[in-house]
């Protein structure tokens, strides 16, 4: 997933998204710990992508915040 699509994204699909990250997050590390994870790089991309959606997060909430303050 890229930043690029995820700035196009509301605020409430972020979350959306974020929290169904999380989710799938925690089911690969249960599958990693028992030995079921086919694909362990899972594990680094799904991090990576939670990662990105916490950025287009706070880059939306301080140019929301810069507008805010111009006004």
């Amino acid at each position: 997933m890229k930043a690029k699509e995820l700035r196009d994204r509301s605020e409430s699909d972020l979350v959306d998204l974020s929290r169904q990250l999380e989710r799938e997050l925690f089911g690969h590390r249960m599958k990693n710990q028992t030995g079921q994870l086919d694909d362990t790089s899972l594990l680094q991309k799904t991090r990576r992508d939670l990662a990105r959606i916490a950025l287009v997060r706070s880059e939306k909430k301080a140019q929301s915040a810069e507008s805010g303050s111009k006004s």
